[in-house]
């Protein structure tokens, strides 16, 4: 057997492994199909919001449309996670999401469909997100031994990022037969993902009956604080991505750049994934062991030099290969950043302290694809998104010196405080 195969045979075995753990594979399942749902509406929703407005802006706006629902409920969604069963918060959001498919397919059929009505259907999204996202977050570290935490977010990772690569370009093919046909795919796969939650069986933890207190609520933002490393992993990326993401603009560079089509769209939404799929299989088979910081700091200066050739590019292959290269870079600050927060935080406070991560990571996305919009619309789309890709290359080299516990991190072990 040559070396390659022997590697790949041991990370199969590393993988069933983890997934003789009860509820695991239930979980993956469930993420996998709650994100293969958004990843085909993402692309539907992109593409026919640019077709109805030819504007730039109106990408942004759905970006904020997401981000405001999910500002003002979150906290309220991590206290729900801490102290209701998980499994059925989720469920429950689940079944949110297929409801904002099914309006979308048959506003869609009707030749209804109005900016407007995208614009509320992604807030209903992000208000059910608000409160899944926490629980699902919290559920993962009760599913294994926290020795194994690393590689299962790795995995989990490397499932995500594989249903990212098929999702936009299945969105993409799926708009192009119809788009009431992609939304009403996304409607099934987020009913999908709700039954498959009811395979986990877990004994659940007794659950917090006393008052409701604004120092409870906003527990998670205290516990974080006093924490430089974590506070510092997710902020860092809260920035990075605030000013480096490009995904709002994609449907910009598919149509009007690179005079692309649906398909095109669906590949570019892809090919962060690609990277983040191969990075992620490597990090379940060899999780990180030491200089988990300067590895961070550079995949964030990564991540913005990639940026910058996107930003720059002309050739749909060397924006799909930057693509690559940004998504590679962009999982190996997951990970660490999810190893830190989830082996540093108490089973009975998990929820709280998930939907503070989930906060920055929901601000730098959304509120980023708000950002990249309205520069475009100001400045253009080129110049928006190569100065998005300096904003982040400058952001890493001023985190380094305002978290130097974070620069100088080693191991992940231990490391929460």
């Amino acid at each position: 057997m040559s070396g390659l195969e022997t590697r790949a045979s041991g990370a199969a075995d590393a993988h069933v492994s983890l997934l003789r753990h009860p509820g695991l594979a239930g979980f993956l399942l469930s993420r996998s199909l709650s994100s293969l749902g958004y990843q085909i509406q993402a692309v539907a929703i992109g593409w026919n919001a640019y077709q109805l407005t030819h504007s730039p802006l109106t990408l942004g706006l759905i970006g904020l449309s997401q981000f405001l629902p999910m500002l003002a409920l979150l906290f309220v969604g991590g206290q729900v996670a801490d102290r209701f069963d998980r499994r059925r918060v989720v469920m429950a959001c689940q079944a949110v999401e297929a409801v904002c498919g099914l309006g979308l397919a048959l506003g869609t059929a009707w030749h209804a469909l109005a900016p407007g009505m995208i614009y509320g259907a992604v807030a209903l999204f992000g208000a059910a997100k608000a409160f899944e996202g926490p629980s699902l977050q919290a559920l993962l570290p009760s599913l294994v031994p926290p020795a194994l935490f690393s590689r299962a977010a790795a995995l989990s990772a490397s499932l995500f990022q594989t249903v990212t690569i098929v999702g936009p370009a299945a969105g993409g093919l799926l708009y192009m037969a119809g788009p009431s046909i992609a939304y009403l795919v996304c409607t099934a796969m987020f009913l999908l993902a709700a039954l498959a939650i009811l395979v986990i069986r877990l004994e659940q933890p007794p659950r917090p009956r006393g008052p409701v207190t604004l120092r409870a609520v906003f527990g998670g933002l205290a516990f974080i604080r006093s924490r430089p490393r974590v506070l510092g992993a997710i902020s860092l990326d809260l920035f990075a991505v605030l000013f480096g993401g490009a995904t709002a603009l994609l449907p910009v560079y598919a149509l009007d750049i690179l005079h692309g089509s649906p398909l095109a769209l669906g590949l570019l939404r892809a090919s962060p994934a690609v990277g983040a799929l191969a990075i992620s299989l490597l990090l379940a088979r060899r999780p990180v062991r030491g200089r988990a910081g300067p590895l961070m700091f550079g995949a964030v200066a990564v991540f913005g030099i990639a940026t910058i050739v996107f930003g720059l590019s002309r050739s749909l292959w060397l924006s799909i290969a930057a693509m690559v290269v940004l998504g590679a870079a962009d999982v190996v600050s997951v990970v660490i950043r999810s190893t830190l927060v989830q082996l540093g935080t108490p089973e009975e406070m998990r929820g709280r302290v998930s939907a503070v991560n989930l906060l920055f990571i929901t601000t730098s996305n959304q509120l980023g694809e708000f950002e990249s919009g309205s520069l475009a619309a100001l400045v253009g789309t080129t110049p928006a998104v190569v100065l998005g890709g300096v904003g982040t290359l400058v952001v890493a080299a001023v985190w380094m010196r305002l978290f130097p516990s974070l620069r100088r991190l080693d191991r992940l072990e231990g490391a929460g405080s």
